[in-house]
């Protein structure tokens, strides 16, 4: 059997590569739809646009679903408290997602103006919504969220919605949704031509020098404005999955002490700004793989960022804070671990094989003529 403290650092990791390939795969169509009511000036550049991610949007929504899953099986108590107390977010982001299936199918039922504009801003809600709200949620995190454990280790949450949306955490949502806008107009650099390429160029530019200066000042924030937690001890890295046995206190930097005690993690957030601005400057040039290459890396450093910054913890809690879960005391079994390591071994290669491939296939320009010819066959 693998090493229970051992198994434990795995699943940390698999579920930041579940929600990296999630910002990365979905973020890209995420960004488009965002886009698409504002950069395509007619019918035929919209039409390009929402094709463009036509074939893979519904794939790349499973990254979601496989994130949700991997929570639940590995972080049983994370998920808890988390789909417990961010319930109405929750059903914020499924109402927003169920526009985008809609949207898509429906959008070209009638062929007038009146009915497609509708259905592209609907288009435009269920992409810009959720990347603001899960930004929201990693602020969250870094806040820290009101909820503790009652004696027989039931969770209990103690904010409310409008509680989730502090200053702090909805600077993290519009970080979230410029980086989507950036990766978006990348991919649409990569996708298509002509005036609709150059707006394009244009916008993602832009979006990726703010993507940056947000997210500095989040650090920045962090930083000066907002105290992390410790563990000042009772806790096991290969003991039981029980919060309760912990102490923590609070701390002024304490979000940054990892940084400090090992300065090559500086290299996560690090990756985040010079993509983010390498990435701008390359599709000015055009050169679209380059561009969305940075913005991928840029996506990887802003996600794994604040993970790194309050490992070992997992879901701090503000209003009492030995309730705090960490890595070491939310987990599923040694044996569910090892279990589910196996099968991710198995699977997510062959995933990734076919997403690569599908690509592959799909690839190349959306043109107005290629739109023309197959008028009847796309969205």
């Amino acid at each position: 059997m693998i090493d229970y403290e051992i198994l434990r650092v795995i699943w940390w990791l698999f579920i930041g590569v579940i929600l990296v390939g999630f910002c990365i795969m979905d973020g890209q169509d995420m960004g488009v739809g965002t886009l698409l009511p504002f950069l395509g000036k007619t019918d035929t550049e919209r039409r390009c646009m929402i094709n463009a991610v036509a074939p893979h949007w519904d794939g790349n929504q499973v990254w979601l679903i496989t994130g949700g899953a991997g929570i639940f099986a590995a972080w049983p108590l994370m998920y808890a408290v988390a789909f417990s107390g961010f319930y109405w977010a929750m059903l914020v982001v499924l109402a927003a997602l169920i526009l985008r299936p809609v949207g898509f199918d429906y959008r070209s039922k009638v062929a007038t103006t009146k009915w497609r504009n509708a259905w592209d801003w609907a288009l435009f809600i269920g992409s810009a919504v959720p990347p603001v709200i899960f930004g929201v949620a990693f602020g969250n995190l870094l806040v820290g969220v009101p909820f503790h454990f009652t004696d027989s280790m039931h969770p209990v949450y103690t904010g409310s919605f409008f509680g989730l949306l502090n200053p702090f955490s909805l600077l993290c949502g519009l970080v979230s949704l410029a980086m989507t806008v950036y990766h978006g107009g990348n991919y649409l650099v990569l996708r298509t031509e002509g005036e609709l390429q150059e707006r394009a160029k244009t916008v993602a530019a832009m979006a990726g020098a703010i993507s940056c200066l947000l997210f500095v000042l989040g650090g920045i924030w962090v930083y000066f404005g907002i105290d992390g937690l410790v563990v000042t001890g009772g806790l096991d890295p290969a003991g039981p999955s029980n919060p309760l046995l912990k102490s923590v206190e609070s701390g002024t930097g304490a979000w940054f002490a990892n940084f400090w005690a090992q300065p090559a993690l500086f290299a996560v957030p690090g990756v985040a700004v010079a993509a983010s601005l390498a990435g701008a400057g390359f599709v000015k040039q055009g050169k679209g793989v380059m561009a969305i290459i940075c913005s991928s890396l840029t996506m990887l450093g802003v996600v794994l960022t604040p993970l790194v910054a309050i490992f070992p913890f997992v879901l701090p809690s503000s209003s009492v804070m030995n309730a705090s879960l960490t890595l070491w005391d939310c987990t599923s079994s040694q044996l569910t671990l090892e279990v589910m390591f196996f099968v991710v071994v198995l699977f997510l290669p062959i995933v990734l094989a076919y997403t690569g491939w599908a690509y592959k296939v799909m690839s190349g320009k959306l043109t107005a003529r290629y739109i023309a010819e197959n008028d009847h066959m796309l969205y």
